[in-house]
């Protein structure tokens, strides 16, 4: 799980301005900020260059059980 959203909606950002500059469709961005896919480690890297944040901003801690 990521989290894009978030840090997207925190910074005021849309996803076609994101599709725009990582050079992906905007279905392909939507199915990353939906969580319905992840990006690979350095489509990763790239959002957080493009939005920056750091890395470890985008990822989601795994719940404990």
């Amino acid at each position: 799980m990521n989290r894009i959203k978030e840090v997207m909606d925190e910074k005021g950002i849309k996803q076609t301005w994101l599709s725009e500059k990582l050079g992906k469709s905007y279905s392909q961005v939507n199915g990353y900020v939906k969580n319905r896919y992840q990006p690979r480690l350095e489509v990763l890297f790239e959002i957080a260059r493009i939005l920056q944040v750091d890395v470890k901003s985008l990822i989601k801690e795994p719940t404990k059980q």
